[in-house]
């Protein structure tokens, strides 16, 4: 919907395509369907859930046998982002890189888009 035609939404690192595949496997899920909501310290937060459809509202975006559906009101806060898997020592998780992210609280764990943004919601 906020898409620029031959340009996907939201771009995968082969890192973050391989592990939505195998959980995409290992749990019989169609997809992963990512979006934002309301919450955390900075405003608002990401959220991820498998899923076994696709709504016709969805932006699907398919990368490396992994399928991402992009919920309709999150379209336009996650376009042109990155979504990466990391793992360290101490923790592993899908990293989003988000040019429309202003700020974010000190944990990471929410975000705070442009005001332009939030006011088209």
């Amino acid at each position: 919907m906020f898409g620029i035609p031959g340009k996907p939404a939201v771009t995968l690192t082969e890192a973050a395509a391989n592990q939505i595949q195998k959980l995409m496997e290992k749990n019989g899920h169609h997809g992963l369907r990512i979006g934002v909501k309301k919450g955390g310290c900075a405003g608002m937060e990401y959220t991820m859930e498998f899923v076994d459809a696709i709504t016709s509202h969805d932006e699907v975006v398919e990368s490396g046998g992994a399928v991402i559906m992009i919920a309709p009101m999150a379209q336009m806060f996650l376009f042109g982002t990155e979504i990466d898997y990391e793992t360290s020592l101490l923790e592993a998780g899908f990293k989003f890189k988000n040019p429309n992210v202003v700020d974010a609280c000190g944990c990471g764990e929410s975000i705070k888009f442009d005001e332009k943004l939030s006011a088209e919601t």
